[in-house]
């Protein structure tokens, strides 16, 4: 083999124990669990926003948009549920490039998997402390969850992991709301398999031991738009793209019928500038069609600081290095435009 041992990981508990969460986040965090897992089984009539940068690539930029977020979060507290999105892992086509701080914590270095691994921990940890709202992540590697738990109220699987067993497989054992994106394909019977796979219980193997899981019923779906064969994008947040999905769910017998419309990625052709559009049609087809509005529990948007993105050296403050985002005007103007309307 080629492998080149580098440096042996810190165990969860070292980490863990170098960076605790206190009591006192500990209890936000919960009260923030439950608000999200309310939504998703229909306790809570909110409307759940999972909003915030394509991938978190500076820790004081995260953390300044999170606290703006928060003050927007008293604002619309009665009709909207805001969960930042504080991706530390970014997936690539190829393989190569930017993969997330988790990955390699300062952008301008070279890769630091033990380094990454403290940095998205202490970013978490003080996103949650300054702005009392905890976050959502998404899962790239299964095996780095544990080192995150005790701070993430939501996580993602994307739409090139959700056809994974070992992904799956994991999400089994979380207590927390977990959506599986459509893979680019698009094929709803696959992400609605790995909905169910998630929600059964599991015996298997996971970081170096023998385990069994309860299955996860807060797991749903996530439409985020499809990739044709020939290479073109096709969205799936229209009125008829989500009836169909409702109508497989009815026949599916699956726990806590549930979707969340991703406004970016194929369901905006990749154009940032085009996800209002794509968030106030799907209100529309809610407002259309109320029974919609019980299935539908969210929508995912990319929004940073400052709009659009750059190469990674830009040094922009604030500025995406991965997929172009709204910048923070016009995210605040979509948040209260939807708070408006529900």
């Amino acid at each position: 083999m080629s492998f080149e041992y580098r440096k042996q990981l810190p165990n969860v508990e070292e980490i863990m124990q170098a960076l605790p969460v206190s009591p006192e986040l500990a209890e936000v965090k919960l009260g923030r669990d439950r608000a999200v897992a309310d939504i998703i089984t229909g306790k809570s009539h909110k409307f759940l926003l999972i909003i915030g940068p394509c991938s978190a690539d500076n820790e004081d930029a995260v953390c300044e948009y999170v606290a703006r977020l928060s003050k927007l979060q008293a604002r619309v507290k009665d009709k909207l549920v805001l969960l930042p999105r504080i991706y530390t892992n970014k997936p690539r086509t190829t393989g190569i490039g930017y993969k997330g701080m988790a990955h390699q914590p300062d952008p301008n270095e070279d890769p630091n998997i033990v380094e990454g691994l403290i940095a998205i921990r202490k970013m978490h940890i003080r996103a949650l402390g300054e702005s009392g709202l905890s976050s959502a992540d998404e899962m790239l590697y299964p095996e780095n969850y544990p080192y995150l738990e005790d701070v993430l109220s939501y996580v993602a699987i994307g739409a090139r992991s959700v056809e994974n067993q070992g992904h799956r497989l994991t999400v089994s054992g979380l207590d927390i709301p977990c959506g599986m994106k459509n893979p680019p394909s698009g094929d709803m019977g696959v992400m609605l398999n790995s909905v169910r796979a998630a929600q059964s219980p599991h015996i298997f193997s996971y970081n170096g031991w023998e385990v069994a899981t309860n299955g996860n019923p807060l797991t749903h779906s996530i439409l985020r738009g499809a990739v044709s064969p020939f290479g073109k994008t096709l969205a799936n947040y229209h009125y008829e793209d989500i009836a169909h999905l409702q109508a497989l769910y009815s026949k599916s017998g699956l726990l806590n019928p549930a979707v969340i419309i991703d406004v970016s990625h194929a369901n905006s052709n990749k154009v940032y500038t085009e996800q209002p559009r794509v968030a106030q049609e799907v209100i529309n087809s809610l407002k259309f069609a109320p029974a919609l509005r019980a299935f539908v529990k969210g929508l995912m948007i990319e929004s940073y600081l400052e709009e659009g993105a750059q190469d990674v050296n830009g040094g922009v403050y604030g500025k995406s290095i991965t997929d172009a985002c709204l910048g923070w005007a016009a995210s605040e103007a979509l948040v209260l435009s939807l708070a408006d309307q529900l």
